[in-house]
């Protein structure tokens, strides 16, 4: 369901009632003190924090592919044959040759952005759990 510039601004006007904004800069200014506090880059910890606050306002959650590649690392870490582990393999075999290398090129750049974000969101999950 696409949301109206109606739906959108009666969201906003809930989160401003509710003081979401508030809660944000509170918890904004106790994620830059642990990240002063543990050595971290406040500048990064800030880029998260800003990206996991708009993910909530979109109401985006995290999607099935990038839970699991997050279940994959925290389980056995970075692993040589993620590629072969997060293929579909009964999708895999009805493409062509070509439709192969696409999909794993497709699904590699898939994989290295998820494991990006998960190096960033376990930096900073593993800060707040030390600080607080």
């Amino acid at each position: 369901m696409e949301r109206t510039l109606k739906m959108l601004a009666k969201e906003a006007k809930q989160r401003m009632k509710k003081g979401f904004w508030s809660q944000c800069e509170e918890e904004l200014s106790a994620r830059r003190r642990d990240a002063r506090e543990q050595g971290m880059s406040e500048r990064r910890m800030e880029r998260y924090f800003v990206d996991k606050v708009s993910d909530t306002i979109r109401g985006e959650t995290p999607d099935e592919f990038y839970l699991k590649v997050r279940k994959m690392l925290l389980e056995e870490g970075e692993v040589s044959d993620a590629i072969g582990r997060l293929t579909d393999r009964a999708h895999y075999e009805t493409l062509s040759y070509e439709e192969k290398q696409r999909y794993t090129l497709e699904l590699s750049q898939k994989y290295l952005a998820a494991l990006e974000r998960f190096k960033r969101e376990f930096e900073f999950e593993r800060t707040q759990k030390a600080g607080g």
